[in-house]
């Protein structure tokens, strides 16, 4: 049934019974805690990703990549990431896979793209960090380590750069990657930036998300230091209520 499933898959589109794929998803169900076969379901993934399939079945594949995608899947998906079609479901599987080459991919095809497609990398690289806020408390610590290890510096530094950006909206949407990581790298990066009137919004809101999980994550000083900086500027009302309710949550 899997033969058939994979076989199928190579000429799948939309408007065909999505159940003739099912196989495919009961393995990978299937599979979990058996690294061998995982290996090798993934392997017929990326063959599919790297033919001359529809578009719906390397959508697909980007989809059950997400689950099953390691760092093998990476050179593949960051291949798909200037395509305008395909970049999205990309994203999708690289926002997922735990290995930090993942995130490096996603760095290095930023610089090389524009538009759209730029911004959404840029909203990839946050989430990836949202991803790993998400992930269940047992395996938080590893799969932390993972998402915001050694390149987690240099996309601050992509990030950093791109908050002058004379597109608006890439600009704010720098900002609101920076807010998803919320290091201490990210928060002075928010307050070095100089705000316009298009990004100024966008800024104050990413440095409220940085200064919540700042606190959260037992940070209270710096956490403390970016509300009394928001305060400072003369914020719009609501975002002076939000700087003020955290700085009362910082405690003395």
């Amino acid at each position: 049934m899997l033969d058939q499933a994979f076989e199928a898959l190579k000429t799948y589109d939309w408007g065909v019974e999505p159940k003739v794929l099912q196989p495919i998803e009961q393995a990978l169900v299937s599979t979990r805690g058996d690294a061998a076969a995982r290996q090798a379901l993934e392997a017929r993934l990326l063959a599919v990703l790297q033919s001359d399939a529809p578009r719906a079945a390397k959508d697909y594949v980007c989809r059950q990549l997400r689950t099953v995608g390691t760092a093998a899947a990476v050179p593949a998906l960051a291949a798909l990431l200037p395509n305008a079609e395909l970049s999205h479901m990309a994203r999708y599987a690289l926002e997922r896979i735990p290995d930090p080459k993942a995130g490096a991919a996603l760095c290095e095809q930023l610089p090389k793209l524009g538009g759209k497609l730029k911004i959404g990398v840029i909203s990839s690289l946050g989430a990836r960090s949202a991803e790993a806020e998400a992930a269940p408390r047992g395996g938080l610590s590893g799969f932390l380590a993972r998402l915001r290890g050694a390149s987690r510096g240099g996309t601050v530094s992509l990030l950093r750069a791109l908050l002058a950006d004379p597109d608006a909206a890439v600009a704010q949407a720098a900002a609101r990657a920076l807010g998803a990581l919320a290091s201490p790298a990210a928060d002075q990066a928010l307050a070095a930036a100089q705000p316009t009137s298009a990004t100024r919004a966008a800024l104050a809101d990413a440095a409220l998300a940085c200064a919540e999980k700042l606190r959260a994550a037992g940070n209270p000083g710096a956490a403390r230091a970016t509300y009394e900086r928001l305060l400072k500027n003369k914020p719009a009302p609501l975002v002076r209520a939000a700087a003020e309710r955290g700085l009362k949550g910082c405690g003395a």
